[in-house]
């Protein structure tokens, strides 16, 4: 096999590799044993090996002479071992090594000296790390993503490489960030930071550069003040957060993603949201607002509005919804819904009302019938008045048309035409779950 440039060999029960197997294959790049039963790094590997791939075994100690003479490699995957704790001298030798893995292993520390010049790609996720030695990270002068998820960090490491462009610290212990020891992070567009305990992120506009900035899962009561103007994404949902206002957004004017969802929003404050005008997508299910926000962007394709307390839609509402696509009204106490309000929604392709409590009068059928002409996909809504409809579909019932047959449904208050006739009501489309595709918008 002496041209053998791939070999690959996974879940196969491996317990052992003898000395010296590989070492002949000097064409070799790729050696993949991950899923296997192996305790130690098989000896003297090829110099020409690129790619190895160890992930999934039973690895519990690194040795320098494991590595020796790979210059070449660029990729390891050290990932689901029982590594306790690395010296990274143990890699020195590994002088063209771009992408580390070492997720879900028992590591506790990791001590210097750090000397992998071109490592791009760094994850130790989903292990034991408590803090990181002040210096540690201080030579990945080309270190590009940081992946430290699900460890035990209370601060966020000192001395981050410069580089950085995107940082994972979600499900840690962080109660609280010192954006002055970030403040050289001048290209970090990416911060996760979901599922910790923060309750505030004073200080983040030092953050230049940053587009997402996500962090679901924390105790922020209030948004943060003086957010980057270059943010794109922002993700607070399953906070504490009680109202939105204005200042608070005022220079969001890249934003195109906002999730604010489960939270306990009462107060949105009148064109809160005005300056964002590029924002596509709002994410407000789930809180305790009693009517939709006025003066949202116009830019706006999804509003989801799910779980909240709205009891009726207002013209005002409306108005500036023109590029409206989706619009999710589920489990609100709505009862009626205004045929009239739909023109206001020109671009209007799902909507959803299923678990209001609908009074499903012959006004509602006009408003059905609307919803058909426009070719709108709907979900619900089930009658919960007047008694002889209860539980019946007005968006699909043949019953409910035949009560109303004595009404002229195709015209309004004036006489005008409002819609084509109906067709039969098995072929009005509807959805069976949310219409979630956010980065289409």
């Amino acid at each position: 096999m002496a041209a053998l440039e791939e070999f690959i060999l996974t879940c196969s029960g491996t317990e052992s590799v003898e000395n010296n197997t590989f070492r002949t294959l000097d064409t070799l790049k790729t050696l993949e044993l991950w899923k296997n039963k192996l305790t130690h790094i098989p000896t003297l590997l090829p110099e020409s090996l690129e790619v190895l791939k160890l992930g999934n075994n039973l690895i519990s100690v690194l040795h320098v002479s494991d590595f020796e003479g790979l210059q070449k490699l660029r990729v390891l995957e050290l990932q689901s071992n029982l590594i306790f704790a690395l010296s990274f001298g143990t890699l020195s030798s590994l002088s063209s090594l771009q992408s580390l893995t070492l997720d879900r292993n028992k590591m506790e520390s990791v001590s210097g000296p750090f000397c992998l010049p071109n490592l791009q790609y760094l994850s130790m996720e989903n292990n034991k790390f408590q803090c990181f030695e002040r210096s540690f990270f201080a030579s990945f002068y080309n270190l590009l993503f940081l992946n430290l998820n699900g460890n035990l960090l209370a601060n966020i490491p000192l001395n981050l490489p410069k580089s950085l462009l995107s940082l994972k610290l979600e499900r840690n212990k962080l109660k609280m960030l010192k954006f002055g020891n970030m403040k050289q992070l001048v290209n970090l567009s990416e911060l996760f930071l979901s599922e910790n305990q923060l309750s505030s992120l004073d200080g983040v506009q030092c953050l230049t550069s940053l587009t997402i900035l996500e962090m679901p899962r924390n105790k922020l009561q209030t948004i943060p003040l003086k957010l980057p103007t270059t943010l794109q994404k922002f993700d607070s949902s399953y906070n504490l957060i009680e109202s939105i206002k204005v200042h608070e957004f005022k220079d969001l004017w890249n934003l195109k993603h906002l999730f604010l969802d489960h939270n306990i929003v009462s107060k949105f404050e009148d064109g809160a949201l005005q300056n964002c005008t590029l924002l596509s997508n709002l994410a407000l299910e789930q809180n305790v607002l009693s009517s939709i926000p006025l003066r949202l962007p116009p830019a706006l394709a999804r509003l989801d509005l799910k779980g909240n307390s709205i009891q009726h839609i207002k013209e005002q509402e409306l108005l500036d919804l023109r590029h409206l696509h989706v619009l999710n009204l589920r489990n609100n106490k709505l009862s009626a819904l205004d045929h009239n309000l739909l023109k206001f929604l020109p671009r209007l392709r799902y909507l959803y009302l299923d678990g209001n409590p609908w009074n499903c009068t012959c006004d509602l059928l006009r408003t059905r019938m609307v919803l058909s002409a426009n070719d709108i996909d709907v979900k619900g809504g089930q009658c919960t008045e007047p008694l002889e409809s209860q539980g019946e579909c007005w968006m699909s019932s043949k019953k409910i048309l035949r009560l109303c047959e004595h009404k002229s449904l195709y015209t309004d208050e004036a006489g005008e035409n409002i819609g084509k006739k109906f067709d039969d009501p098995s072929n009005l489309r509807s959805h069976t779950d949310d219409y979630y595709d956010y980065e289409t918008y």
